[in-house]
Protein backbone atom coordinates (compact mmCIF):
# COMPACT_ATOMS: atom_id res chain seq x y z
CA UNK A 1 0.00 0.00 0.00
CA UNK A 2 1.42 3.69 -0.87
CA UNK A 3 1.37 6.23 1.39
CA UNK A 4 -1.58 7.80 -0.59
CA UNK A 5 -3.89 5.70 -0.29
CA UNK A 6 -2.95 4.84 3.60
CA UNK A 7 -3.59 8.52 3.98
CA UNK A 8 -6.71 8.78 2.10
CA UNK A 9 -8.58 5.98 4.28
CA UNK A 10 -7.05 6.47 7.10
CA UNK A 11 -9.19 10.20 7.04
CA UNK A 12 -12.27 8.16 5.46
CA UNK A 13 -15.57 9.01 6.93
CA UNK A 14 -15.99 5.24 7.07
CA UNK A 15 -13.68 4.57 9.22
CA UNK A 16 -13.73 7.94 11.66
CA UNK A 17 -17.81 6.77 11.77
CA UNK A 18 -17.16 3.31 12.97
CA UNK A 19 -14.87 4.80 15.85
CA UNK A 20 -17.36 7.55 16.57
CA UNK A 21 -20.04 4.69 16.77
CA UNK A 22 -17.81 2.81 19.08
CA UNK A 23 -17.35 5.99 21.61
CA UNK A 24 -21.10 6.42 22.19
CA UNK A 25 -21.95 3.02 22.36
CA UNK A 26 -18.72 2.51 25.04
CA UNK A 27 -20.33 6.07 26.98
CA UNK A 28 -24.35 4.56 26.72
CA UNK A 29 -22.77 1.09 28.24
CA UNK A 30 -20.89 3.45 31.16
CA UNK A 31 -23.68 5.72 31.79
CA UNK A 32 -26.20 2.63 31.87
CA UNK A 33 -24.32 0.66 34.12
CA UNK A 34 -23.94 3.53 36.38
CA UNK A 35 -27.32 4.59 37.22
CA UNK A 36 -28.60 0.70 36.56
CA UNK A 37 -26.58 -0.46 39.52
CA UNK A 38 -27.28 2.71 41.51
CA UNK A 39 -31.01 1.19 41.33
CA UNK A 40 -30.01 -1.59 41.76
CA UNK A 41 -28.22 -1.43 45.01
CA UNK A 42 -30.87 1.48 46.12
CA UNK A 43 -27.85 3.89 46.34
CA UNK A 44 -28.55 6.85 48.65
CA UNK A 45 -31.79 5.27 49.84
CA UNK A 46 -32.44 4.50 53.42
CA UNK A 47 -34.92 3.60 55.59
CA UNK A 48 -35.24 3.50 59.65
CA UNK A 49 -36.23 -0.21 60.54
CA UNK A 50 -38.91 0.11 62.84
CA UNK A 51 -39.46 -1.65 66.14
CA UNK A 52 -41.28 -4.88 66.12
CA UNK A 53 -39.95 -6.46 69.66
CA UNK A 54 -43.31 -8.26 71.11
CA UNK A 55 -45.31 -7.60 68.11
CA UNK A 56 -46.96 -10.65 66.23
CA UNK A 57 -45.67 -12.09 63.75
CA UNK A 58 -48.62 -10.63 61.30
CA UNK A 59 -48.09 -7.10 62.49
CA UNK A 60 -44.48 -6.71 62.06
CA UNK A 61 -44.62 -8.10 59.04
CA UNK A 62 -47.23 -5.98 57.91
CA UNK A 63 -44.84 -2.93 59.39
CA UNK A 64 -41.62 -4.03 57.61
CA UNK A 65 -43.44 -4.87 54.37
CA UNK A 66 -44.53 -1.05 54.74
CA UNK A 67 -40.75 0.08 54.61
CA UNK A 68 -40.21 -2.28 51.70
CA UNK A 69 -38.08 -4.59 53.98
CA UNK A 70 -37.82 -8.80 53.55
CA UNK A 71 -38.73 -10.48 56.92
CA UNK A 72 -37.26 -13.99 57.83
CA UNK A 73 -37.73 -16.16 60.71
CA UNK A 74 -34.42 -16.96 61.60
CA UNK A 75 -34.91 -18.71 65.31
CA UNK A 76 -37.46 -19.25 67.99
CA UNK A 77 -37.50 -19.32 71.25
CA UNK A 78 -39.74 -20.24 74.70
CA UNK A 79 -40.35 -17.38 77.19
CA UNK A 80 -43.69 -18.65 79.12
CA UNK A 81 -44.87 -14.86 80.17
CA UNK A 82 -44.96 -13.94 76.56
CA UNK A 83 -47.85 -14.83 74.33
CA UNK A 84 -47.14 -17.65 71.15
CA UNK A 85 -46.31 -16.24 67.75
CA UNK A 86 -44.63 -12.73 69.21
CA UNK A 87 -41.47 -10.78 68.10
CA UNK A 88 -38.54 -11.59 70.97
CA UNK A 89 -35.29 -10.51 68.81
CA UNK A 90 -34.83 -8.52 65.53
CA UNK A 91 -31.62 -7.94 63.84
CA UNK A 92 -31.26 -4.78 62.71
CA UNK A 93 -32.22 -3.33 65.82
CA UNK A 94 -34.88 -0.35 65.96
CA UNK A 95 -33.91 2.64 64.91
CA UNK A 96 -30.88 1.25 62.02
CA UNK A 97 -31.04 2.74 58.44
CA UNK A 98 -30.82 0.43 55.50
CA UNK A 99 -31.55 0.11 51.88
CA UNK A 100 -35.01 -0.52 51.14
CA UNK A 101 -35.31 -4.56 50.57
CA UNK A 102 -32.38 -5.16 53.45
CA UNK A 103 -33.77 -8.52 55.09
CA UNK A 104 -34.55 -8.19 58.35
CA UNK A 105 -34.05 -11.40 60.84
CA UNK A 106 -36.77 -12.05 63.27
CA UNK A 107 -37.13 -14.78 66.54
CA UNK A 108 -40.15 -15.79 67.26
CA UNK A 109 -41.50 -17.25 70.35
CA UNK A 110 -42.75 -20.76 70.29
CA UNK A 111 -46.28 -21.79 71.25
CA UNK A 112 -44.47 -24.81 73.68
CA UNK A 113 -41.59 -25.08 75.54
CA UNK A 114 -38.99 -27.34 73.60
CA UNK A 115 -37.95 -30.73 74.96
CA UNK A 116 -34.42 -32.15 75.04
CA UNK A 117 -33.45 -35.84 75.09
CA UNK A 118 -31.57 -36.81 78.17
CA UNK A 119 -27.95 -36.57 77.89
CA UNK A 120 -25.89 -40.15 78.52
CA UNK A 121 -25.07 -39.18 82.12
CA UNK A 122 -26.73 -41.90 84.16
CA UNK A 123 -23.84 -44.18 85.64
CA UNK A 124 -21.45 -42.71 83.39
CA UNK A 125 -20.43 -39.26 84.74
CA UNK A 126 -20.15 -37.59 87.89
CA UNK A 127 -22.36 -34.78 89.35
CA UNK A 128 -20.72 -32.04 88.47
CA UNK A 129 -20.19 -33.15 85.00
CA UNK A 130 -23.90 -34.09 85.01
CA UNK A 131 -24.94 -30.63 86.43
CA UNK A 132 -22.87 -28.79 84.01
CA UNK A 133 -24.30 -31.17 80.78
CA UNK A 134 -28.08 -30.73 81.59
CA UNK A 135 -27.60 -26.59 82.65
CA UNK A 136 -25.70 -26.08 78.92
CA UNK A 137 -28.66 -27.91 77.23
CA UNK A 138 -31.17 -25.97 78.98
CA UNK A 139 -32.80 -28.15 81.58
CA UNK A 140 -33.87 -26.68 85.25
CA UNK A 141 -32.42 -28.80 88.38
CA UNK A 142 -33.61 -29.43 91.80
CA UNK A 143 -31.78 -30.45 94.66
CA UNK A 144 -29.91 -33.86 94.43
CA UNK A 145 -31.42 -37.35 95.80
CA UNK A 146 -28.71 -38.56 97.76
CA UNK A 147 -28.79 -42.53 97.91
CA UNK A 148 -26.12 -45.14 98.98
CA UNK A 149 -23.61 -45.59 96.67
CA UNK A 150 -19.87 -44.15 95.50
CA UNK A 151 -20.02 -40.83 96.47
CA UNK A 152 -20.58 -37.90 94.21
CA UNK A 153 -21.58 -40.72 91.08
CA UNK A 154 -24.80 -40.42 89.48
CA UNK A 155 -27.36 -43.32 89.90
CA UNK A 156 -30.24 -42.03 88.16
CA UNK A 157 -32.22 -39.32 87.34
CA UNK A 158 -35.89 -38.07 87.95
CA UNK A 159 -38.60 -35.90 86.76
CA UNK A 160 -41.95 -35.62 88.37
CA UNK A 161 -41.37 -39.03 90.40
CA UNK A 162 -40.86 -40.95 87.44
CA UNK A 163 -37.26 -42.41 86.41
CA UNK A 164 -35.69 -41.27 83.34
CA UNK A 165 -32.95 -43.20 80.57
CA UNK A 166 -30.67 -41.84 78.61
CA UNK A 167 -32.52 -40.34 75.38
CA UNK A 168 -36.17 -39.54 77.05
CA UNK A 169 -37.49 -36.78 75.78
CA UNK A 170 -37.81 -33.89 78.63
CA UNK A 171 -39.31 -30.12 78.87
CA UNK A 172 -37.11 -27.41 79.75
CA UNK A 173 -39.46 -26.11 81.94
CA UNK A 174 -39.24 -29.57 83.96
CA UNK A 175 -37.37 -29.60 87.12
CA UNK A 176 -35.24 -32.71 86.95
CA UNK A 177 -33.75 -34.69 89.56
CA UNK A 178 -30.02 -36.26 89.62
CA UNK A 179 -29.92 -39.05 92.25
CA UNK A 180 -26.41 -39.62 93.69
CA UNK A 181 -24.51 -41.64 95.72
CA UNK A 182 -24.14 -40.48 99.18
CA UNK A 183 -20.54 -42.05 100.21
CA UNK A 184 -21.89 -44.71 102.22
CA UNK A 185 -21.01 -47.43 100.37
CA UNK A 186 -17.50 -49.52 101.17
CA UNK A 187 -15.08 -49.80 98.60
CA UNK A 188 -13.65 -52.31 100.12
CA UNK A 189 -16.25 -54.80 100.85
CA UNK A 190 -15.55 -57.89 98.98
CA UNK A 191 -18.13 -58.45 95.98
CA UNK A 192 -20.01 -62.08 95.90
CA UNK A 193 -20.69 -62.76 91.94
CA UNK A 194 -23.09 -65.91 91.85
CA UNK A 195 -22.64 -68.13 88.28
CA UNK A 196 -25.27 -67.36 86.14
CA UNK A 197 -27.51 -70.81 85.00
CA UNK A 198 -27.49 -71.44 81.48
CA UNK A 199 -30.41 -70.37 79.43
CA UNK A 200 -31.40 -73.86 78.94
CA UNK A 201 -30.51 -75.57 82.12
CA UNK A 202 -32.59 -72.96 84.02
CA UNK A 203 -35.40 -73.29 81.40
CA UNK A 204 -35.39 -76.91 82.15
CA UNK A 205 -35.48 -76.69 86.01
CA UNK A 206 -38.37 -74.29 85.66
CA UNK A 207 -40.27 -76.52 83.76
CA UNK A 208 -39.33 -79.36 85.88
CA UNK A 209 -40.49 -77.55 89.10
CA UNK A 210 -43.72 -76.84 87.11
CA UNK A 211 -44.66 -80.60 86.59
CA UNK A 212 -46.62 -82.69 89.33
CA UNK A 213 -44.34 -84.57 91.46
CA UNK A 214 -45.79 -88.38 91.26
CA UNK A 215 -44.95 -90.30 94.53
CA UNK A 216 -44.75 -93.98 94.25
CA UNK A 217 -45.43 -96.25 97.07
CA UNK A 218 -44.51 -100.09 96.83
CA UNK A 219 -47.76 -101.81 97.04
CA UNK A 220 -47.60 -104.59 99.79
CA UNK A 221 -47.64 -108.01 98.41
CA UNK A 222 -50.26 -110.37 99.94
CA UNK A 223 -48.67 -112.98 102.18
CA UNK A 224 -49.07 -116.91 101.65
CA UNK A 225 -48.75 -119.24 104.35
CA UNK A 226 -46.06 -121.66 103.99
CA UNK A 227 -47.60 -125.22 103.66
CA UNK A 228 -47.86 -127.03 106.70
CA UNK A 229 -45.35 -129.93 107.31
CA UNK A 230 -46.34 -133.07 108.95
CA UNK A 231 -45.13 -132.62 112.88
CA UNK A 232 -42.50 -134.84 113.75
CA UNK A 233 -43.68 -136.44 117.22
CA UNK A 234 -40.53 -138.07 118.47
CA UNK A 235 -42.18 -141.52 119.87
CA UNK A 236 -40.73 -143.44 122.95
CA UNK A 237 -39.19 -146.50 121.77
CA UNK A 238 -41.47 -149.97 122.45
CA UNK A 239 -40.72 -151.67 125.69
CA UNK A 240 -40.13 -155.45 125.69
CA UNK A 241 -42.23 -156.95 128.73
CA UNK A 242 -40.35 -159.33 130.36
CA UNK A 243 -41.79 -162.14 131.75
CA UNK A 244 -40.71 -162.67 135.09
Amino acid sequence: MTGKNFVKKFFSLYLWGNILAMAVIVLLLSIGLKYGLDLYTHHGQKVPVPNVIHKTYSEAEDLLDAMDLTVVVSDTDYVKTLPPDCVLEQSPTAGDTVKPGRIVYLKINASHSPSYPVPDIIENSSLRDAQAKLLAIGFKLGDPEYIPGEKEWVYGLKCRGRSLKTGDMVSVEDVLIIQVGDGRRDLNMPVVYTEPAYLGEADDEEEENKKPRIHYQRKAEPRTEAPSRPVMTEQAPPTESRSE
